[in-house]
């Protein structure tokens, strides 16, 4: 038997919510303006590529954008997309590093 719980509409209607935010296009605009701006900044020399604010705007672009890539069926977009996640959080992964080694210097 199932309980009844006073947020169990609420909690319904959130979940419903983001299911479809998700499933919109939206999501991928957001993802699409997140790599854009990266990149737009990066030409203009306001951020370098190796940089985090670059590296997590692509990364999170990316995986906006594979999310979607993967509820359209797009097997060729998500790959694609996956490897550019990947990559940014390789970079990430790699400046933390280095930032960690010379802290302890």
């Amino acid at each position: 038997m199932k309980k009844d719980y006073i947020f169990n509409g609420i909690r319904n209607v959130m979940i419903d919510a983001v299911d479809s935010f998700i499933h919109s296009e939206s999501i991928a605009y957001i993802g699409m303006i997140l790599i854009l701006t990266a990149f737009f900044l990066e030409t203009r020399d306001i951020l370098h590529s190796k940089a985090v604010p670059y590296l997590g705007l692509m990364a999170l672009g990316s995986g906006l954008l594979a999310v979607r890539a993967f509820l359209i069926d797009e097997w060729a977009f998500l790959i694609l997309e996956i490897a550019w996640f990947i990559a940014a959080i390789l970079g990430i992964w790699s400046i933390s590093k280095k930032i960690n080694q010379d802290s302890m210097l």
